[in-house]
């Protein structure tokens, strides 16, 4: 018998009632519908050649405040502010990670800073998975 969680994402529960305290917190952070952001797929075209540290703490505090939104407020949100647009994926000049099958058409894109630079990446789940960040307008694709 499985106990059930009201979800914003509508998933059904998998806690079981003799789940573990660690396996119900992290069932909760998944039925939350919170951006879980994913840098494995990161790649280092545009941000290696940037330094400017506030663009950095600029993408932080963005990254933070997307988290406190959530996914249903994100997608509200208009695509210059905080929230996302999907973009097809021919339109991105590096190359994609392999984690971008065939059948993936379009790529999210989220504003990393209120400079309006895009932070491209794809959403799968309530995990947004991060494989480039603009540091300078066209270095991804073009605007």
């Amino acid at each position: 018998m499985s106990k059930k969680r009201k979800s914003n994402s509508n998933n059904k529960s998998l806690i079981k009632e003799n789940s573990t305290p660690k396996t119900i917190a992290i069932q909760k952070i998944i039925e939350d519908d919170y951006p879980l952001f994913c840098f494995r797929y990161l790649s280092d075209k545009s941000i290696k050649s940037c330094n400017k540290a506030d663009f950095f703490i600029d993408f932080l505090i963005r990254l933070h405040k997307l988290s406190e939104l959530g996914w249903e407020e994100i997608r509200k949100s208009g695509r210059h502010g905080f929230g996302m647009e999907p973009l097809h994926k021919s339109k991105i000049i590096p190359k994609l990670p392999e984690c971008v099958t065939p059948d993936v058409t379009n790529v999210h894109v989220l504003r990393s800073s209120g400079s309006n630079l895009p932070l491209v990446g794809l959403q799968v789940g309530c995990v947004f998975r991060v494989f480039f960040i603009e540091t300078k307008f066209g270095d991804i694709y073009e605007h």
